[in-house]
């Protein structure tokens, strides 16, 4: 055994064909499953690499002692139990397993829709308890049934594939999947939820959880589906509201539910526990053998990747970097990653097509890759299953048909430096501009809708786009006042014709001091004069 040969340590109980990648490797592997914490800590400092699950927390205190370490492995999906920023700082990589679950989950999903369709759980409770119940518990066929998918990342995806090998008719949701890519796997393109809950006979929802896709599923949505949907939840607790559910069930809107995952867990008393037509697993959607040694070779292949100088695919702290190009390029970083979330809220269309990066000026000497997946962080983070970082957003906007473009100019119009995002959706093009300035490099918006302004861009953010003609101005600032909402910040794009004459539309982008709710948007949109608006927080 050399000196350079690097030791791994497997701190964590995981399948056995991690450890025996980690050792075809040539790599010293040490097994400290039943290690206390003083072992730990005192031989932490020999190893290069550790593989940990989700018993072990790496604190910035422990990652100071771990001194010859260079990557950590996380043998699943999250790393909440790993200081990111601290591990980062020292310069380890943190690597996962973000593939490890998704067939599993996807399996899962289609196994309770199956169990809805034909009533098994009933069925094999009652032959255990001696009773013959054959003429309660006849079920559906899913041949020719239609299943309604929102949310169509990875998981949403292998759903379809598999429901289509059951002759189902498949529809799906997702404003942030290419129309090709649902040409490519023959799913039918919705384009809102509403589409969805028109024709579908069962509902399966696969979307991040977020303030707004909290309760996706719930009184409103329930009102408009077809009567006796069956809907399915194998992806976060919180997107269906279950007291609407509850409602929705006890008056035969809805014909049945599956659900896996909970607002809070473990949960051992439930609001629908006792309903016939209502499934309950706990959390079952990631827990195979297969899911679990997968996440351990997954995630063991990224450490030996990481210490022999391989392509690391999984790591969820930032690539490597120039030191002084990122020293240039760090103060743009912010402001790319809110012009990435802006052109797409301001595309706001039922697919995203292609996301189109510009950096001008004397950014456009560096590597501008941090720009660029910048932009695609605020474009995807809070819109995709996963946790979007710079390593996997551009596989996470290829699996979703969503094509990556960078360009690079020397020469900036106007100012120093400046970046450009253009969103392409529906075949339209949506493009936002800002640049950084001041002592403090704060980010500022100089172009959305079509119009030039200069505002900092910071919380809370609204655009409206409204008919130019006196008095506007004031009755947006009473609107929002009527609201509760102070305005921070103002400015006004307006478009003017070669002779100057001012007509059409005028843009108007305002900070607030509080967001400005869904509701409150609508209501100052339905005043007469307004064209449209976007309600951004930052």
């Amino acid at each position: 055994m050399t000196e350079t040969t690097p030791k791994v340590l497997v701190k964590e109980k995981v399948g056995p064909s991690g450890i025996e990648a980690l050792r075809d490797a040539g790599f010293e592997v040490d097994l400290g499953l039943d290690w206390d914490d003083e072992t730990f800590l005192a031989k932490l400092p020999e190893y290069d690499g550790v593989l940990i699950r989700s018993a072990t927390t790496f604190t910035p205190e422990l990652i100071e002692r771990a001194t010859n370490l260079k990557v950590i492995g996380r043998a699943g999906v999250g790393v909440d139990n790993v200081d990111i920023d601290a591990a980062t700082k020292r310069g380890i990589i943190v690597v996962n397993a973000p593939q490890s679950n998704v067939v599993t989950a996807a399996e899962h999903t289609v196994a309770l829709m199956m169990s809805l369709a034909r009533n098994i759980p009933r069925a094999n409770e009652g032959m255990h308890q001696g009773r013959w119940e054959r003429s309660k518990l006849s079920g559906v066929e899913l041949y020719g049934k239609t299943l309604g998918i929102i949310g169509f990342g990875r998981i949403g995806q292998l759903v379809a594939e598999r429901a289509q090998g059951l002759a189902m008719n498949v529809i799906a949701y997702d404003p942030y999947v290419s129309a090709e890519r649902y040409k490519e796997l023959g799913v039918e393109k919705a384009e809102d939820s509403d589409a969805i809950y028109a024709v579908a006979d069962f509902i399966t929802i696969h979307l991040p959880k977020t303030p707004e896709t909290t309760g996706w599923l719930g009184t409103d949505a329930f009102a408009k589906v077809k009567k006796g949907v069956r809907v399915l939840n194998v992806a976060r607790g919180g997107l269906i509201d279950e007291d609407a559910l509850k409602v929705a069930l006890d008056a035969g809107q809805v014909g049945g539910a599956a659900l896996d995952v909970f607002p809070s867990e473990p949960v051992t008393e439930h609001v629908l526990q006792g309903y016939d037509n209502v499934i309950l697993t706990p959390h079952l959607g990631a827990s195979t053998a297969e899911a679990n040694d997968r996440a351990g070779f997954q995630a063991a292949e990224q450490i030996v990747a990481a210490l022999t100088g391989g392509t690391v695919t999984s790591a969820v702290n930032a690539p490597a970097v120039g030191k002084e190009d990122l020293e240039v390029l760090t103060p743009f970083v912010p402001l790319a990653t809110r012009l990435g979330r802006i052109a797409t809220e301001l595309a706001g269309g039922s697919s995203v097509e292609r996301i189109e990066v510009e950096a001008l000026g004397r950014i456009a000497e560096r590597d501008v890759r941090p720009l660029s997946l910048a932009v695609l962080r605020g474009a995807l983070q809070g819109r995709t299953e996963e946790i979007v970082n710079d390593v996997n957003a551009p596989g996470i906007a290829k699996e979703r048909g969503i094509e990556i473009s960078e360009t690079t100019r020397t020469q900036a119009r106007d100012f120093t430096d400046l970046v450009r995002v253009t969103v392409v959706s529906g075949g339209e093009r949506h493009r936002v501009v800002g640049t950084t300035l001041g002592r403090n490099d704060r980010p500022h918006l100089l172009e959305a809708w079509g119009q030039r302004f200069n505002l900092q861009l910071e919380g809370n953010l609204v655009i409206l786009r409204y008919v130019d003609q006196p008095g506007m101005v004031g009755r947006i600032g009473a609107l929002l006042g009527d609201r509760g909402v102070n305005i921070e910040q103002a400015a006004v794009g307006y478009h003017q014709d070669a002779e100057g004459t001012r007509g059409g539309h005028a843009v108007m982008v305002i900070t607030t001091d509080k967001p400005v709710s869904a509701e409150s948007l609508e209501e100052i949109l339905a005043q007469e004069g307004f064209a449209d608006g976007r309600s951004i927080s930052l």
